[in-house]
């Protein structure tokens, strides 16, 4: 997906520069990616609040909102919602990092740092969910970059998000680190009242030293945890990805039983392990952390790797052997999502699915 999938064409000059809040705000020059929307169709913005100093918000109307996933991609599912692009966790393995190259936009610090806030996402969701063709299929959202990262607290998008698809008691799932989820549990209960809501939060290990160099701009561990045992409190089944495994750095047995251990006690319903995958424009940037934090590890992962993005076949399965016997042992099992509840599918119809751009995806 390119700049101009996310622009507009009829938002003009005149949305330049309107905001709210303390910060600053300006038209996007008419050179490099801002050049692709034509004069005043982005609006670039800044905020000296403490949560958002260095980030610099790139807003802008979107022509379309669901996205279909690849026919080869091996999700679960073919549609996600992504109201956001780049993200302020700042995880140095963020599989999607290379998507910020589609934007001409860094990889690396400005893929944690410069990030495009769809702001009419959930109004063209309304609309796309509105439409004869859409047949109700399930909806992921947080697969791509997290919904509920820091800019979430601003700009508010998921409230909408989630409103539409209750509205149409279309199902969904949401997979996050960020604990601002709890914010919007009531709107949780609601949907799930009408349809399948699936909530997983991303907790791969519980080192906090790990957490503090490798995922920096993350709620910790705990504080993911704790989100998850509210959750489920409230009614809300709510699994664990248990992503990523880091080789190495956060596989030891003593690790693994840790973190499995902490997971049974949130309360999660499952907890599935993902280890560690590295794709172009995410390997480059874990490589270089790599080296500064770990420069013993550089050739072991340059070997680990050597055949692609994936970590060999008996690595994976020992790695997901090991949390199935621990999970298991602390009374929790892989994840299975259930039947829609009261979900009214209609006839498909003779034309195409609503047109969407291509979705980047997890696995």
């Amino acid at each position: 997906m390119r700049w101009d999938n996310l622009s507009d064409e009829a938002d003009g000059p005149e949305n330049a520069g309107k905001g709210s809040g303390r910060g600053t705000t300006e038209p996007a020059a008419p050179t490099g990616p801002a050049a692709l929307f034509g004069t005043g169709a982005v609006v670039t913005r800044t905020f000296d609040t403490p949560e958002f100093r260095g980030i610099t918000f790139h807003e802008v109307r979107a022509r379309s909102i669901l996205n279909r996933v690849p026919g080869a991609s091996r999700m679960p599912f073919e549609w996600t919602v992504n109201p956001y692009r780049g993200c302020s966790h700042a995880c140095v393995y963020c599989f999607a990092r290379k998507t910020h190259s589609y934007l001409d936009l860094d990889t690396g610090i400005g893929f944690d740092s410069q990030i495009v806030v769809k702001t009419n996402a959930p109004e063209l969701l309304r609309r796309e969910l509105g439409s004869p063709r859409w047949t109700g299929a399930h909806v992921a959202m947080g697969t791509n970059v997290d919904c509920y990262q820091r800019a979430e607290g601003r700009y508010r998008l998921m409230p909408g998000i989630i409103g539409a698809l209750r509205e149409r008691a279309n199902p969904f799932s949401i997979l996050t680190k960020g604990t601002l989820i709890l914010r919007d549990l009531p709107l949780l209960q609601e949907a799930a009242a009408v349809a399948d809501v699936g909530i997983s939060v991303s907790v791969g290990f519980t080192d906090t030293a790990l957490w503090r160099t490798v995922e920096p701009g993350t709620p910790s561990p705990a504080a993911r945890l704790h989100a998850v045992r509210t959750l489920t409190d409230a009614g809300i089944e709510c699994g664990v990805l248990m992503a990523p495994v880091i080789p190495f750095l956060g596989d030891s047995p003593e690790q693994l039983r840790d973190t499995v251990r902490a997971v049974a006690a949130s309360g999660a319903t499952s907890v599935t392990p993902l280890v560690l995958h590295l794709r172009p424009g995410a390997r480059e940037w874990f490589t270089a952390w790599l080296g500064e934090h770990h420069p013993h590890l550089v050739e072991r992962y340059e070997r680990m790797y050597a055949g692609g993005s994936y970590a060999p076949t008996w690595y994976q399965r020992m790695i997901t052997r090991q949390v199935h016997e621990l999970a298991a042992e602390f009374g929790i099992g892989p994840g299975g999502r259930g039947p829609a509840r009261r979900i009214v599918v209609p006839e498909r119809p003779a034309g195409p699915a609503p047109a969407g751009p291509t979705q980047l995806t997890l696995l």
